[in-house]
């Protein structure tokens, strides 16, 4: 039992490879940003990142190609972006540490729930347009944001614009966590956790 449907249990499909590809963007964004901090290309690593995500989706879709693997894949790149884009500017000093506790604690809450949803065969729940939305705001807010970081007087408006999206992004963040938490107590309340057959290996 799976939070989505699927089409596939195949794990070489363009949907997850490219998926597998927005993993390895992680540590050469994190390597533009800190080490040569090249802001111009971290921005197009993130931007490229940020696009793969909304196409690999689409392809699955298209393609009829949504498996397991991607449904995990997904979500995780998304949420290593998020990440290691929030560790990076916090090292940098372009935002307040208290943006990635208040980010990241949105996610530690919400893997709080994965045990008890895999005891009752899910591997996750349902992604909601919500929570796509504020992944998709985050994940273009942060470019715009780096765009921003500078005292060029060009830069001041790329610093608003960023921040309104960080902002929103958080705020609908938030949302869809509430969302996911109320899914996952009524999938809690509502199927018991799956037996072992007897004899089976633990």
């Amino acid at each position: 039992m799976a939070g989505e449907p699927y089409d596939t249990t195949r794990v070489l499909t363009l949907p997850n490879v490219l998926s597998f590809l927005r993993l390895l963007g992680v540590p050469l964004f994190l390597w533009l940003l800190l080490v040569r901090e090249n802001d111009i290309w971290a921005v197009v690593v993130l931007a490229v990142g940020g696009a793969s995500d909304w196409f690999d989706g689409y392809l699955a879709r298209k393609w009829n190609q949504r498996s397991r693997l991607g449904q995990i894949l997904d979500p995780a790149a998304d949420r290593l972006y998020i990440l290691a884009t929030l560790i990076g500017f916090v090292a940098r000093d372009i935002v307040p540490l208290w943006l990635l506790i208040l980010l990241v604690s949105r996610d530690v809450l919400l893997a709080l729930l994965l045990p008890a949803l895999r005891r009752r065969g899910f591997i996750s729940l349902p992604v909601h347009f919500l929570g796509k939305a504020a992944t998709f705001l985050l994940l273009y807010a942060f470019p715009v944001v780096l765009l921003g970081a500078g005292d060029e007087p060009w830069q001041l408006a790329f610093r608003m614009v960023g921040w309104a999206l960080v902002i929103w992004g958080t705020v609908l963040y938030w949302s869809a966590a509430v969302l996911y938490l109320r899914q996952g107590f009524e999938v809690i309340r509502d199927f018991p956790p799956l037996t072992r057959v007897a004899g089976s290996q633990p």
